[in-house]
């Protein structure tokens, strides 16, 4: 499906990209896409049971649960800047992210020796402990690899090799659950033997150019807080700060689906099937859309679909497949129009030397805002249920949007 260049040629950075709609990606872009395809597998896995394994199996309330999906969101968002800041100092981007991958797959493992919601939780906040060290040295391996005008579309590619993994990982773990007996502990099994393929992949198959000698003494990168001195990507971090406050987590609009069609156990890792499959066909069309009309535009974008999602949740509208094809379909554009695309935007913000710290700043605000959302949103629906919550969700999601679009426009001028 996409082209990959020569392994020395990504190396080397010597040669040209062929015209035409099948242009070469990077290897880099491509191996990681590959790494993150089969890492996602065995995330989904987990995270499409989570759900009900917690609240039906380990009978942990929407509150409780509402933290702990801003736990598996944020709670570990620091980690993020510690990564990239370890990764900028030591110019070791592929060793950071390999470890933050090696720490998930063991996690997977641990799940199969806790039984208790809190025990659960713990083991989640290592899982997200290594999801925050890889994500930012991972994403500046694909932001280096390909120049400014480009950064869209080499984050639709790796992002639409990553959902083929999202796609996947739910129609393994309802397999899975249709053939065993002990159900979700076989999930973890085949889970954690998945996560190791892709540390496997990362270690064989994944090459980071070697950091030029230096001209003198090198000297240590400056400050995080030099970092937010740049404009764009202080922009940048309140928008997905403030957008991020009212995102409602797909767990939940997974939860309010399945009680809307009163859906069985066994079908329910099936809904993320529906997000992933759209946001696979949308990623790279959306990415090279953001390259042409605005990064910061697509972004608002797609909390605009997010909006529509929850709106038709909330619509009286029968419950059957219609309802469910326009959630999922929805909510997989969201993420195509927001997760790679918020990162293209920041990397050519950013110098070279601070790419990946950089966009650690960015993941931790959005990270730390999502937490927040996710502990409000438990809240909620714990004190009046969840379509009241979801009702103020959306409220909340509107009046940020119609902020940062009024905020947006004393700065027409700047590029996006």
């Amino acid at each position: 499906m996409y082209l990959s260049t020569s392994r020395a040629a990504d190396i080397a950075g010597d040669t040209p990209a062929p015209k035409g709609p099948l242009r070469a990606v990077p290897g880099t872009v491509f191996a990681l896409g590959l790494v993150s395809l089969v890492t996602d597998v065995s995330a989904e896995m987990v995270t499409a049971v989570l759900p009900l394994y917690l609240m039906a199996g380990l009978g942990m309330s929407p509150l409780a649960f509402g933290a702990l999906d801003g736990l598996h969101q944020g709670a570990t968002a620091l980690l993020r800047l510690a990564g990239g800041r370890i990764a900028d100092r030591t110019h070791r981007r592929k060793l950071v992210a390999g470890t933050g991958y090696a720490l998930s797959a063991v996690c997977k493992a641990a799940l199969l020796a806790v039984t208790t919601p809190w025990s659960v939780a713990a083991v989640l906040a290592a899982d997200r402990t290594g999801k925050g060290l890889r994500t930012a040295p991972r994403d500046a391996l694909i932001s280096l690899s390909v120049p400014p005008q480009e950064q869209g579309r080499a984050f639709g590619v790796h992002r639409a090799l990553d959902t083929a993994g999202a796609l996947l990982g739910p129609l393994a773990a309802f397999g899975v659950l249709w053939v065993a007996v002990d159900g979700y502990e076989a999930v973890f099994t085949v889970s954690c033997c998945i996560a190791v393929l892709g540390v496997v992949l990362l270690a064989l198959f994944v090459r980071e150019a070697p950091a030029p000698a230096p001209a003198a003494p090198r000297t240590p990168p400056p400050p995080v807080r030099t970092l937010l001195r740049l404009s764009g990507l202080r922009r940048l971090c309140l928008t997905a700060a403030v957008l991020g406050l009212f995102t409602v987590g797909d767990a939940f609009l997974y939860l309010l689906l399945q009680r809307r069609l009163d859906l069985s156990a066994a079908y329910f890792p099936l809904l993320p099937v529906g997000t992933a499959a759209v946001f696979l066909l949308a990623a790279l069309p959306v990415g090279r859309l953001a390259d042409r009309l605005g990064r910061h535009r697509v972004f608002l974008g797609g909390h605009v679909l997010l909006l529509g999602a929850c709106l038709l949740l909330l619509a009286p509208v029968p419950a059957g497949a219609p309802l469910v094809a326009g959630v999922l379909a929805l909510l997989g554009l969201f993420y195509a129009a927001t997760d790679g695309v918020l990162m293209a935007a920041a990397g050519p913000l950013l110098p070279a030397g601070l790419r990946t710290t950089g966009l650690a700043v960015l993941q931790t605000a959005q990270a730390l805002a999502r937490f927040a959302g996710s502990l409000l949103f438990g809240a909620a629906w714990t004190l009046w249920g969840p379509g009241q919550a979801l009702g103020l969700a959306a409220g909340g999601l509107l009046l940020s949007l119609t902020a940062v679009a009024v905020s947006g426009r004393t700065r027409a001028g700047q590029p996006s």
